[in-house]
């Protein structure tokens, strides 16, 4: 059954002009709805979280209805702490961050990412587009979300190898499922992500048609990738790509994170390492040439890895959970 949700819209039904202040009334009635229908707390709960009544919260969800601010899709990429979101764009040089309500750190946040990112992608792609496209548990939680619709010439990239085991966050599953929302091709990585050496992964580039496909990300129009952090719960991880002795490996070298398989420090510098030298991805100086970068991420884990990926690419777009946020925006060695 489909979830009430949140539209982007002012009192009088219109869309609000880009980058206009909410004022605190509609920003707590959208607060209320997001934790009431898409967190799935209680009215009481909700009370409790906004440090107002159970009666008040009635009420503004009912006013929330009356307006038009609910629908039976996320319409909405809900920015409601302008001063994190500037903070961010300003401090890193970044386009836009777009923040997902989120008040419990004891919460996963791919969800709310994954519901503000899957609005974006179905209000930004259309036809005649090449579109790259990352992996992980995110990105793969945005599908669900994207309103899908039959578009003409749409291209989509995956822009690295692929796992042997056949598993929800495999890229090549990602990319397929994204290009069928979009009635596009999908163009995949014939091999793995990572590879026993630098002598293998120069051989299947240059024999197994694999430069090809990485040629179309010299004239990507998008490219919506995720970072993943060190933590032994991520999902390179967790898919047995890295071992855990280069995992340890990578973090005595100063590894934070990666963006594509490409393993940075904190500094957005990718690492000297032989694992960066046997991953089958992407160059970063490619994906950095697409007209836009949309970085979708976040989580306590990723905070070393997003400074890093968010200093290396400068995205266009940020988009990731309201806690993620204000750590960022506060972490002290963030700028730079």
């Amino acid at each position: 059954m489909a979830k009430n949700a949140i539209s982007k819209q002012t009192d009088a039904g219109r869309k609000r002009p880009e980058g206009a202040l909410i004022d605190a009334i509609q920003e707590q009635r959208i607060r209320a709805a997001w934790l009431y229908y898409i967190e799935g707390l209680n009215q009481q709960e909700v009370a409790t979280v906004l440090g107002i009544t159970r009666l008040q919260v009635t009420r503004l969800l009912a006013d929330a209805r009356k307006r038009g601010e609910i629908n039976i899709q996320i319409n909405s990429d809900l920015e409601p702490i302008v001063a994190v979101q500037r903070t961010i764009e300003t401090r890193f040089n970044i386009g836009r961050v777009i923040v997902a309500p989120r008040s419990d750190p004891a919460t996963d946040p791919i969800k709310p990412i994954a519901v503000a990112a899957g609005r974006f992608i179905s209000d930004y792609v259309h036809s005649g587009m090449t579109i790259g496209v990352g992996w992980g548990r995110t990105l793969y939680s945005t599908l669900p979300h994207i309103e899908g619709r039959a578009l003409e010439d749409i291209r989509v990239v995956s822009l690295l190898g692929g796992i042997a085991e056949a598993k929800r966050f495999n890229p090549a599953e990602f990319a397929w499922q994204f290009a069928e929302r979009f009635n596009g091709e999908g163009y995949l990585v014939p091999a793995p992500a990572i590879v026993d050496s630098v002598e293998t992964k120069h051989a299947l580039l240059e024999h197994c048609g694999i430069s090809q496909i990485f040629e179309y990300a010299n004239s990507l129009d998008v490219a919506f990738v995720s970072a993943g952090g060190i933590a032994s719960l991520n999902t390179s991880y967790r898919v047995g790509h890295v071992s855990e002795a280069d995992r340890r490996s990578l973090i005595d070298a100063g590894v934070v994170g990666d963006i594509l398989y490409n393993f940075i420090n904190i500094d957005g510098e990718i690492v000297d390492h032989p694992v960066n030298d046997r991953a089958i991805a992407i160059d970063i100086s490619k994906l950095k040439r697409a007209k836009d970068v949309v970085l979708i991420s976040g989580g306590a884990e990723k905070i070393e890895a997003l400074i890093g990926t968010l200093k290396l690419i400068k995205p266009s777009y940020f988009i990731t959970d309201e806690i993620t946020a204000a750590t960022l925006a506060d972490y002290e060695t963030a700028a730079g």
